[in-house]
């Protein structure tokens, strides 16, 4: 299992004319397939009237992954497959891109189209940029000011991090630790409180 994934540093829009016609790529980071069908939404809905608005997401990574790609009118594969190919030749996940085309009259064919839409969405992508995040478990606990030490002591061992914590008569702390780790832990700590 890993802990880390990449994806898009910043949401971007690019534009390119390709033999008159208008593409309008737009890429966001969305970390849920709600977000990513709702970002998907919004841009159609701003390029209504758009000749079409084609799209391909990805989310999550491993057995966990979740992805789609729409040609929206398209011929069958030139559109949403070649968005989705820019998602996959650049290793990123919790990304959705959508490709809005503004007609400009002149046919581009199967292979101008798979090229047009895989472009646009590349260079949308390599605008935005490409971070690695890490995927993480949350616990939120209590424990005394004497095993504070053992609580620092662990998240250096694990590369976890605190995120919040609150000092009363005792110590309630809110962390975060790499997604793998969480088993140990969460048996640790259930040491700790016994």
């Amino acid at each position: 299992m890993t802990d880390q994934y990449k994806t898009v540093a910043r949401e971007m829009v690019t534009r390119c004319k390709i033999q008159r016609s208008l593409f309008i790529a737009h890429v966001r980071e969305t970390p849920t397939e709600e977000e990513a069908r709702a970002f998907i939404a919004r841009v159609s809905s701003e390029h209504k009237q758009a000749t079409h608005n084609c799209w391909a997401y990805r989310i999550g990574i491993g057995k966990e992954e979740v992805s789609y790609f729409d040609d929206d009118g398209e011929p069958s594969g030139t559109a949403g497959k070649p968005i989705y190919g820019a998602i996959l030749s650049r290793d990123i996940t919790n990304v959705a891109v959508v490709v809005t085309r503004y007609f400009g009259g002149k046919k581009l064919g199967v292979r101008g189209l798979i090229e047009a839409y895989a472009g646009a969405a590349g260079d949308a992508i390599d605008h935005a940029g490409i971070i690695t995040r890490r995927l993480t478990t949350t616990f939120t606990f209590t424990c005394s000011y004497a095993q504070l030490d053992q609580v620092h002591h662990l998240l250096n061992q694990v590369e976890g991090e605190i995120l919040e914590s609150n000092y009363t008569d005792r110590v309630e702390l809110t962390i975060a630790v790499p997604r793998s780790r969480g088993p140990q832990v969460a048996k640790a700590l259930a040491e700790l409180g016994r």
